[in-house]
């Protein structure tokens, strides 16, 4: 493949703590942190950043009803709203852009989350759990310029297109922004929310054991009935907190380095994800998915780590589960790509993070003519390894039985480029953090597990405990008694 440069394109000083380079913008709304956890993520290659878009596209639930959902997009300050698909929104005002193929994952394009909540406009769904944290369902910029650090090269530069002429004109204060000589960060209003991040509460739970094994078993019986095979239910954890996420993601990613990490500031939300899951990439036509199912807890000693892993990897029902989801992903991105193109390239991998260990299984396809990321992305939406199986039928039991709408957790973050290309994660491991103008706010996360006709409760309740261990590790260091 010949790749073409873009347009603008600044050698930076490389480092291998992109934190320390995001973070002279981190500041800024709409500034996004995608970051592959090196050197501690055995797995990351590449971090990418970007900040100041130069349109942003939110989605959001107006009222009771879903059906009423509308669209907020602000393009050169003005401001329209729409009542199209949020994907077909996204389609078109990327469509204008477009950009040859070139060495790096990202040049520029579309950046944000796709909330677990955006597959209502997918899905019928009915309208149960408590919307307590009312967030968009989909938050994306559109960006002229990104920050792409490449670990195995040991190389970092600023590129860009050059599509907007703001973005010609500022190019050499951005360049000496990220020069190794800049200043740490850009001298700005003290803003309360960018205090030391402090839990101003104990961090409780929406389900505590009794509740979770009403659930379970409510889960149990529509398995038994014939209405699904699997369900993935997760309980919500949260704490009031205080201060600015940014202090508390640099902790987590020190605490629990994963491949598909990000960082989002939105202003009055934050989002933090410490995901090891990759839901869809795309590269020059070429489709992958790796679901994660299958999970066993780490230990620090070395002997019952291992046995914990080896019995992973010997597990029929962790196996079954995975090839369930398989299936699922299978279907779902053929919609998409070729005929006869959709294959299982590897089942049942064994990758192992800083608090578990997982079952991962790849899945390739070859994307059909005419077809965009965005469609492709739109027809696996939401990752099926976080719903269950069927998709539609498990989706609807899990607004049923959980008592908490999921916010951005289980949607995607990632990616879609003017070339075409994208990469997103699964939003699991992942915090929102939705302060007020004083930075009073309530940080929340989830954690979940595909409960199956043969799952044990105990059993099923520790694993959403290991899921979580990373993220509550995080809150307990900010308590005030630590």
């Amino acid at each position: 493949m010949s790749f073409i440069q873009p347009p603008l394109k600044h050698d930076l000083q490389y480092t291998a703590d992109t934190a320390q380079l995001f973070a002279r913008v981190s500041h800024q709304p709409w500034a996004m942190f995608l970051d592959s956890g090196y050197p501690q993520s055995q797995y990351g290659r590449y971090d990418i950043f970007v900040a100041d878009p130069f349109v942003t596209i939110s989605t959001v639930e107006n009222g009771a009803e879903s059906q009423n959902t509308y669209t907020e997009i602000v393009q050169n300050g003005e401001k329209t709203i729409s009542h199209d698909d949020p994907f077909a929104i996204l389609n078109s005002l990327l469509a204008p852009y477009q950009a040859a193929q070139n060495a790096l994952p990202f040049t520029g394009g579309a950046v944000g989350y796709f909330g677990y909540d955006l597959a209502r406009q997918v899905e019928h769904l009915p309208n149960i759990a408590l919307k307590n944290d009312a967030l968009p369902h989909m938050m994306v910029g559109i960006y002229d310029w990104a920050v792409v650090v490449d670990h195995r090269e040991k190389t970092a530069c600023l590129v860009s297109h050059g599509f907007q002429q703001s973005t010609h004109q500022n190019w050499s204060a951005l360049c000496a922004l990220f020069d190794a000589h800049a200043e740490a960060a850009i001298e700005t209003d003290v803003d309360p929310r960018q205090a030391a991040f402090t839990l101003t509460s104990d961090v409780t739970s929406n389900m505590d054991f009794k509740q979770y094994a009403k659930a379970f078993d409510a889960v149990k019986h529509y398995i038994a009935e014939g209405d699904c095979y699997q369900v993935n239910l997760a309980q919500r954890f949260s704490a009031r907190a205080h201060g600015d996420g940014w202090i508390a993601y640099q902790k987590l990613r020190e605490i629990s380095p994963a491949p598909f990490m990000a960082y989002m500031n939105f202003g009055g939300l934050q989002v933090l994800s410490g995901s090891p899951e990759r839901f869809l990439q795309l590269t020059d036509k070429h489709v992958e998915t790796r679901p994660i199912k299958g999970t066993r807890p780490r230990s620090d000693d070395v002997l019952q780590d291992q046995s914990y892993a080896q019995e992973l990897q010997q597990s029929i029902k962790d196996k079954a589960e995975n090839l369930m989801i398989v299936d699922l992903l299978r279907n779902d991105i053929s919609k998409n790509c070729e005929i006869g193109s959709v294959k299982a390239d590897k089942l049942f991998q064994l990758q192992s993070f800083a608090n578990v260990h997982h079952l991962v299984s790849i899945i390739t396809g070859k994307l059909k003519q005419g077809k965009t990321a965005i469609d492709l992305l739109r027809g696996c939406f939401p990752g099926g390894s976080i719903t269950g199986a069927p998709k539609l039928r498990a989706m609807q039991i899990i607004e049923e039985l959980e008592p908490n709408r999921r916010g951005v957790y289980c949607g995607a973050i990632g990616y879609v480029g003017f070339d075409g290309n994208m990469d997103t994660n699964i939003a699991i491991r992942t915090a929102m953090y939705a302060t007020d103008d004083n930075g009073e706010g309530e940080v929340s996360f989830y954690a979940g597990g595909g409960v199956v006709a043969d799952s044990i409760l105990e059993k099923e309740f520790d694993e959403t405990l290991d899921k979580a261990s990373s993220l509550l590790k995080t809150m307990q260091y900010f308590k005030p008694s630590h």
